[in-house]
């Protein structure tokens, strides 16, 4: 997963890499060569008195160590360049996925992963590639090269490569083995105390509210000590590795020393030679060194890259055909024929066999009881969803074959839930139409009631709004919404039981203002309070999911007996007379 990864997205990175790649070829060959010239300061020099060899051959060496920096600094710098941009090409294309994801697919992941896997996950893979690109390359040029010219120095010696070499792979085997379970667990885990953290500060209010603040933080605790426990046996292990890497690098080091000496003693090697294959051999063990460096961040890595790969992979559940027709005129009519819909896994359809139309110019209600499927029916329209079987029709033309922007750009949606933006109330008005001059924002705040607030908070229009909308009311918050949608002026509305926190009066007021303020276009209200939809054009009247009434308030009193039981249930039996 992370060599096809990293293979994709380092491609266009080429050029970048060749010359990064050429910095270290340089870098390493100059540190390998200094050792040798070190060697032949000593033997030409120091041992035969030639202060003219010595001074000569410092000058090069000096020039040498600092045309290595050079190489080492940049080299240091491309490869920051490369990390960053292609973990930000990573994270672009995993948050353009998630965009395209339906509700199912979000579900299936959840909102905590997702988040981890286009933060943290991706950023182990930048750290992994940052690290892979400088020491994966000098790793193996100074073990082989240090091996070869450790043999040219001391080929007695060269032995003690065939006993501290092997140990040292074996041991990095091992710690991998050990720690690659670990760190896929750590990233299942970072998802859990992500969901619970997310939980508790959006639910702030409830759990105070329960006074469960020590149950919640009971359990923020429990994921917290799993997450804890997962890093500290994976820091356990590596670091036993440091120190049992260290010993066999200074048992190397005296090794040579203790042989190498006696080899000086003997005559059959210079002391010049010892001193560059002591270099040597502790190159080549720190080569060695860098590989576990790596290979502690591998692991990690390649979690991530298989989590990352996950979201890449999944095709979204509802997409856009090859060919799509969009319509030529946007109408506003929408129609359903035989429309049926099921959940995944579910047993019986949460809509059957629907079939009517919202004809534009008309306000259409949508009214029955809790689960009776009426948020489902409407986000079928805006193809949030697919319908198992029958199709719904936008603008004469079935939504499935339409581009789901050019659809999106038909419709104005007020959530159940209105949900705000961190910015300003224009910037929150203007989100479907950022060309919307202020007239208009004032123009839709007063068909939605929302003009006399706006206008006393400070700053008017920039005055500003937290996430989500926190820092004004619930009401104020879909008040806000309805002018949003106000403003697209779109050719379908679509109220998702959005004036629930509005007070009577005030919903009366809206909805007079509401129909001169959508003249033209389709109105579909879905509502809990009779009320709030009596004076519809039309309303229909779900019951476990299928349609038992259709007509006007008048109409359904007499012929519908399930809204009747709905309206003497609100407003008492002398309104349903």
């Amino acid at each position: 997963m992370l060599t096809r990864l990293l293979r994709a997205y380092l491609r266009p990175y080429g050029g970048q890499i060749v010359i990064l790649a050429s910095l270290l070829v340089a870098q390493t060959l100059g540190n390998l060569y200094l050792p040798n010239l070190n060697a032949d300061i000593i033997n030409n020099g120091v041992i035969k008195g030639n202060l003219h060899y010595i001074l000569s051959t410092g000058e090069f060496m000096l020039l040498l160590t600092l045309l290595v920096s050079i190489c080492a600094v940049v080299a240091v710098y491309w490869a920051s360049r490369v990390a960053m941009g292609a973990g930000a090409d990573i994270r672009r294309d995993v948050f353009t996925r998630v965009q395209t994801f339906s509700a199912r697919d979000m579900n299936h992941f959840g909102t905590a992963s997702l988040i981890t896997r286009n933060t943290n996950d991706i950023q182990q893979i930048q750290l992994f590639l940052q690290m892979a690109l400088t020491m994966m390359v000098i790793a193996p040029i100074m073990c082989v090269g240090g091996i070869v010219l450790a043999v040219s120095e001391g080929p007695t010696l060269s032995t003690l490569l065939l006993v501290a070499v092997p140990v040292m792979a074996l041991f990095i085997g091992v710690v991998m083995v050990k720690v690659v379970p670990q760190f896929r667990s750590m990233q299942i885990k970072i998802d859990r105390i992500n969901q619970v953290l997310r939980e508790q500060i959006t639910g702030v209010r409830v759990i105070r509210a329960f006074v469960r603040n020590e149950s919640e933080a009971s359990r923020f605790e429990g994921a917290n000590a799993d997450l804890t426990g997962t890093a500290l046996r994976v820091n356990r292990i590596f670091a036993l590795a440091l120190p049992v890497m260290m010993v066999i690098l200074n048992l190397s080091s005296v090794a040579v020393v203790w042989f190498g000496g006696r080899l000086v003693s003997e005559g059959s090697m210079p002391i010049g030679n010892l001193t560059a294959f002591l270099s040597y051999i502790l190159q080549i063990l720190m080569a060695v060194m860098m590989a576990v460096m790596v290979a502690i961040l591998l692991p990690r890595a390649a979690a991530s890259a298989e989590r990352v790969e996950q979201v890449l992979e999944t095709a979204p559940v509802v997409t856009d055909v090859s060919s799509p027709t969009n319509p030529t005129e946007r109408t506003g009519l929408v129609r359903f024929e035989n429309v049926s819909f099921s959940y995944p896994g579910s047993e019986r359809p949460v809509l059957a066999d629907l079939t009517f139309s919202l004809e534009p110019g008309q306000t259409s209600a949508i009214i029955g009881g809790t689960g009776s499927g009426k948020t489902t029916l409407l986000n079928l329209i805006p193809r949030f969803f697919d319908a198992t079987t029958g199709q719904v029709v936008v603008n004469n033309v079935d939504v499935r074959i339409q581009e789901q922007e050019f659809l999106w750009s038909s419709i104005g949606f007020v959530p159940q839930a209105a949900y705000l933006f961190s910015g300003t109330v224009a910037s929150n008005l203007r989100l479907g139409r950022p060309e919307a001059t202020d007239a208009a924002l004032w123009q839709a705040l007063e068909v939605a009631q929302a003009h006399d607030f706006v206008a006393a908070m400070p700053g008017g229009l920039d005055a500003p709004i937290d996430q989500g909308g926190t820092n004004v009311s619930g009401g104020q918050r879909q008040r806000l919404s309805i002018a949003r949608a106000l403003v697209k002026q779109p050719s379908v509305y679509l109220f998702d039981d959005c004036f629930s926190a509005l007070d009577a009066a005030t919903d009366a007021r809206l909805r007079g203002a509401l129909k001169a303020g959508t003249r033209g276009a389709s109105v579909i209200i879905v509502a809990q309070r009779v009320s709030t939809i009596m004076n519809a054009d039309r309303i229909i009247v779900l019951d476990d999911g299928r349609i038992v009434g259709m007509g006007t308030h008048g109409e359904l009193l007499t012929s519908c007996g399930p809204y009747r039981e709905i309206v003497v249930s609100q407003l008492g039996e002398d309104a349903a007379a």
